[in-house]
């Protein structure tokens, strides 16, 4: 089980500096849209660049044209790229055949989609490296959260690994250990918090120990 740091309201300096502080604990860095709307690929870029032994994923939440994207975030150093399940299956396909030529991977993000099970097992046929369920920041301020997508998808996926993000805070992160993801995705749950870099070490401890 890894521990993914999602930056979504930073810029560059602001996004090293919190790197730095939790590097140690954490297996992959996540560009959030939000960095990459407002600063380019140029992020994800120097980010890899500042910390080369990080995996670092680009959350462009691919819709369309996925193939091009892909190729751009790869150049830019990206190792994970997103795409949404909400996407044209094509478009999915397209984005896993131009990760594999360029030696990168595919998270599908499967915000908004409405039949999960069904997409979820649809999607796992198409060679993805990760499938998401995701609560974004909207349905997280009326108090939803991802636990029963999670053990949804799980129920379907086959092949590829499962990830959760949105909302998880060091409170509820026993909860979503014990449903047993292969990614578990935090923002605001460490970059929010007082001491980040304590926050970071407990999470990783605790994901270890709930293998």
């Amino acid at each position: 089980m890894q521990l993914q740091l999602a930056l979504d309201l930073v810029n560059i300096p602001e996004a090293k500096e919190l790197v730095k502080e939790v590097e140690e604990y954490v297996d992959i860095v996540e560009i959030g849209t939000p960095v990459i709307i407002n600063e380019g690929l140029r992020a994800v870029k120097e980010i890899k660049e500042a910390f080369p032994n990080l995996t670092v994923l680009a959350d462009l939440k691919i819709m369309d044209a996925a193939a091009y994207e892909v190729m751009k975030a790869s150049e830019a150093g990206a190792d994970i790229i997103t795409i949404l399940g909400v996407a044209e299956d094509m478009s999915i396909k397209g984005a896993v055949e131009e990760a594999r030529k360029q030696g990168k991977k595919i998270l599908v993000d499967m915000i908004g989609v409405k039949n999960l099970e069904e997409r979820a097992k649809e999607v796992d046929e198409f060679g993805v490296d990760y499938i998401c369920v995701h609560t974004g920041y909207d349905l997280q301020a009326v108090g939803k959260n991802s636990l029963e997508d999670l053990l949804t998808i799980k129920r379907v996926v086959k092949n590829a690994k499962t990830a959760i993000a949105g909302g998880i805070k060091l409170n509820t992160l026993p909860e979503v250990i014990k449903a047993k993801p292969d990614l578990v995705i935090v923002g605001g749950g460490i970059t929010g918090q007082e001491d980040k870099r304590a926050v970071a070490a407990e999470m990783k401890k605790m994901i270890q120990q709930g293998e």
